[in-house]
């Protein structure tokens, strides 16, 4: 079965920093990619960024480039999202999703159940 379990979300003041990883287990496959996605409270969920095992990455958004970094450790079958700056509006549940088939970071079909990030002015 597989299974996409994050940890790391909390509470950070504004221009602080947080760590979210993403521990992925029941793989059949070493091709995949793994996303990060966000959602805040009354908006539509949105992509944040991607990565593929072999460690090529693709951001999604304009308004964490230069202070949010994916990277992955796929000994550890872990991928993580650094997140610098943080800003009020990086407040949402961040949730990681993993996507099996090409084009990968496209479609995504197994998820996490998310980790909550609140930012505080």
């Amino acid at each position: 079965e597989v299974q996409l379990v994050e940890s790391g979300g909390g509470l950070a003041q504004a221009g602080g920093s947080l760590t979210l990883s993403c521990a992925t287990s029941g793989f059949t496959s070493d091709y995949y990619a793994i996303g990060w996605f966000r959602q805040a409270p009354g908006k539509e969920r949105e992509g944040v960024s991607c990565i593929t095992r072999r460690g090529a990455t693709i951001d999604y958004l304009d308004s964490v480039k230069g202070r949010f970094t994916i990277s992955n450790d796929a000994a550890k079958n872990t991928v993580y999202l650094q997140m610098n700056n943080l800003q009020p509006e990086d407040t949402a549940v961040y949730t990681c999703a993993a996507d099996f088939q090409r084009p990968l970071c496209s479609d995504f079909t197994s998820w996490g159940q998310g980790t909550q990030v609140s930012v505080s002015s």
